[in-house]
């Protein structure tokens, strides 16, 4: 079996899967949300191992969780708080020579697709079901519009490369052909489910620019951490697909991003969920 074929047949019964999830809503999706979040937390750990600089083996998962439970935890500041406290009590006593670089690391493991994943779980929960689908998609949609269409921009017209010491394949041509895919990704939705648009298409066009100059930005972040660990890959959980960091590198900055635009339109009073 081929790569591409392999790709293929885990992705369309995965993405199936995922929007489905996705539909459904509250607790089916937060829970595979969170559980995709703490693999990325692991393969992230692994990644920063390889490249010199080790992560706490234990306080990434607990710093992830606190921040993707927080808007259901009681008492969440006194819970963060325990958690510095014993965070610092155990770093401070770990004798390691890496140990000053494990404070940084750790942080990072936790909170890098942490914040990512709790971006996407709040936009999911806004207002009514329909209208939190529609948003979420949307997300979704855009990221991997931009994603294909940077692939395939960047194979037929790329010349000028974009970061050449980090992703050499990666143009400024691909970058810019995925903001067309970004807003192709919107456009279906709003194709589909025209009711169910919070906001005009015009009033997305910065949401669309968001998406795909962050989109991008995520995975080069994660390519410059592969170069550094010397792997093509962060895992080889997902048949032809490497790991779920590889698979949602995009999403994880791609998501703030619309939630905090989402925020701001809600703020200025174009939108009211």
């Amino acid at each position: 079996m081929n790569e591409l074929l392999k790709r293929v047949l885990f992705a369309v019964p995965a993405a199936a899967i995922f929007l489905y999830l996705t539909w459904l809503g509250e607790w089916y999706f937060n829970s595979v949300v969170i559980l995709i979040g703490l693999f990325i937390v692991q393969e992230l750990m692994r990644l920063l191992d390889k490249a010199g600089s080790p992560a706490d083996p234990y306080f990434p998962y607990t710093i992830g969780m606190w921040i993707m439970l927080f808007p259901v935890l009681s008492y969440r500041f006194e819970i963060l708080i325990v958690i510095f406290l014993l965070f610092a009590v155990v770093q401070t006593f770990t004798q390691t020579e890496d140990a000053i670089d494990r404070l940084s690391s750790t942080f990072f493991a936790g909170a890098y697709s942490s914040f990512g994943l709790l971006s996407l779980m709040l936009v999911r929960s806004v207002s009514d079901n329909e209208t939190g689908f529609f948003l979420t998609v949307s997300i979704l949609l855009m990221v991997w519009g931009t994603d294909i269409f940077a692939y395939f921009g960047g194979k037929t017209f790329g010349k000028h490369k974009l970061a050449p010491e980090i992703s050499p394949n990666k143009t400024w041509e691909g970058f810019f052909s995925g903001f067309i895919g970004s807003f192709i990704g919107l456009g279906i939705m709003f194709l589909i489910h025209p009711e169910q648009a919070p906001l005009p298409l015009a009033f997305c066009v910065p949401w669309i620019v968001l998406v795909a100059s962050l989109g991008p930005v995520g995975d080069l972040l994660e390519s410059k951490i592969k170069r550094k660990a010397g792997v093509k890959d962060s895992s080889h959980i997902l048949p032809g697909h490497g790991g779920f960091f590889d698979r949602f590198d995009a999403l994880l900055l791609a998501a703030p991003a619309s939630y905090l635009f989402l925020k701001f339109m809600e703020i200025m009073g174009y939108v009211s969920f």
